[in-house]
């Protein structure tokens, strides 16, 4: 009656407990981009199946993963989310009544440096319908942060309990985040034909630690919410310099650099 997909790249360390997290779904689908570590063996062991999908971004991504289940209905699962006991009731009661909606969101409780993130915009961090029926969403071609329609006439629902994420294991993640990220973000800002400059590149950097310390309360959260605030100023900054970048074009050794 229900598929999970799992979006995922080179993420054998958390792809085990995301799996586990949903083995009452009827069918679990994890869309691998060729991760080089063993996130394919580890899910294929745990019964799941792997399709593998080239990266052209995350809302194609998205998009073939879901033509991929099989199931009326739909629960969209990432590698860093893990689904608890409650939202498995929830869903299961949705999936069996006659009344439910088209699509529902799922509050996400966000955990880093062993604490649960109440503030700095990570609860109740609805990111887009999780449950949903087949061929009800559909994501536009983003690189990052993916837009999506809900074909629906009907208003989505929202879920009473939450799932669980850990978007950063460590300091390190935050930084190869920030990298990657900034990196599609850049990509996303050109298609939409921003210029880009420096002062807008600082100041939409600062206006973003601005957003997350301090008007969505980050300082709240003692240190890991100044960090969480400041990788965000540092992800925003580089999109902009990225895309800069990518305008000026780079300098190769085998170039001629203008003076």
């Amino acid at each position: 009656m229900i598929s999970v997909y799992i979006i995922a790249f080179n993420e054998q360390d958390k792809i085990r407990a995301a799996i586990k997290s949903v083995q009452w779904a009827d069918e679990i689908i994890v869309a691998d981009s060729f991760s080089t570590d063993k996130t394919a063996k580890i899910a294929e062991s745990l019964g799941a199946r792997v399709i593998q999908i080239p990266f052209r971004g995350f809302g194609d991504l998205r998009n073939r993963a879901i033509e991929a289940c099989s199931n009326d209905w739909i629960f969209s699962l990432d590698s860093d989310e893990r689904c608890t006991e409650q939202v498995k009731g929830e869903i299961l009661k949705i999936i069996q009544a006659e009344d439910s909606l088209d699509a529902y969101y799922i509050p996400r409780k966000n955990f880093f440096m062993g604490k649960w993130i109440r503030h700095s915009g990570f609860y109740p961090d609805y990111r887009q319908p999780q449950v949903f029926r087949q061929g009800v969403m559909h994501f536009l071609d983003d690189p990052v942060h993916e837009r999506y329609e809900v074909k629906s006439d009907r208003p989505c629902g929202y879920l009473k309990n939450a799932i669980h994420q850990i978007p950063f294991k460590s300091l390190d993640e935050i930084l190869y985040k920030a990298n990657r990220y900034s990196t599609l973000g850049a990509k996303k800002l050109a298609q939409a034909g921003e210029r880009p400059g420096k002062m807008k590149s600082v100041g939409h950097a600062v206006w973003s630690f601005i957003q997350h310390y301090f008007l969505k309360l980050g300082f709240l959260d003692g240190w890991p919410g100044f960090i969480i605030a400041f990788g965000n100023f540092e992800g925003t900054f580089y999109k902009y310099a990225k895309l800069y970048e990518q305008n000026c074009g780079r300098t190769d050794l085998d170039t001629n650099p203008k003076e």
